[in-house]
């Protein structure tokens, strides 16, 4: 029996040496390298041969892991997903199990680890170490959905908590983000308390350095 899988990671030299290590495996062939998540999904769309399991970064340009899994695990439900990434907090682990994902892996973690994973998930449908059960622990009876999200999922902030969220950055106070959105400064002051939460800061000022840092808002020029 041979799995078929295909590798995502923008970064060449790690696809290129995951590629070499587990092509040494005779039960595993590489069927396509992708370099981002789009690429990933045009490939699936032109493909005769679909993969068996696709091993899947979570940062990716133009089309991250997360909105990638989202997209495979609706359209392609016969197709397992394997998470390889640096990010290993419970955050990142419950989004990607959450959108789909039937195994979570760390970048660091030893070959055979990640080989074993992958006949895991092939023969059983998934595995989740002691790492990932220990995230995962009532993830269904989450009351707080946030929990199950992070920035890489579109659903992690709203439309709406995007325009406060630039506004704050742009220095404006709640009646000047009111008056400019049209709502009441009582409505700005509870989309600023949900973004406190669902990015874990602790003020305002940290908001703001965690906007910048993960790109949730264009270019600050300030008015």
């Amino acid at each position: 029996m041979q799995i078929n899988v295909v590798l995502a990671d923008d970064e060449e030299l790690f696809r290129v040496g995951m590629s070499h290590i587990l092509s040494k495996d005779e039960e595993i062939k590489i069927l396509y390298e992708a370099s981002n998540g789009q690429e990933l999904i045009d490939y699936l769309e032109q493909s005769e041969l679909l993969p068996d399991i696709i091993i899947m970064d979570i940062k990716m340009p133009e089309l991250n892991g997360v909105e990638a899994t989202k997209t495979i695990h609706k359209e392609y439900p016969e197709i397992s997903i394997i998470a390889l990434t640096t990010y290993n907090t419970r955050p990142f682990i419950r989004n990607m199990i959450h959108v789909g994902a039937s195994g979570y892996l760390v970048k660091n973690s030893p070959t055979k680890k990640v080989i074993h994973t992958i006949k895991q998930v092939y023969y059983n449908g998934f595995y989740y170490d002691k790492l990932v059960i220990d995230a995962i622990k009532g993830l269904q009876n989450l009351s707080n959905k946030n929990e199950a999200r992070t920035i890489f999922d579109d659903e992690f902030i709203t439309a709406r908590e995007k325009e406060v969220l630039e506004l704050i950055c742009r220095q404006c106070t709640s009646q000047e983000i009111a008056d400019r959105l049209f709502i009441s400064k009582r409505t700005v002051e509870v989309h600023r308390k949900n973004l406190l939460n669902k990015t874990g800061v602790k003020n305002i000022a940290g908001l703001v350095i965690f906007a910048l840092h993960n790109n949730l808002v264009p270019p600050i020029i300030m008015d």
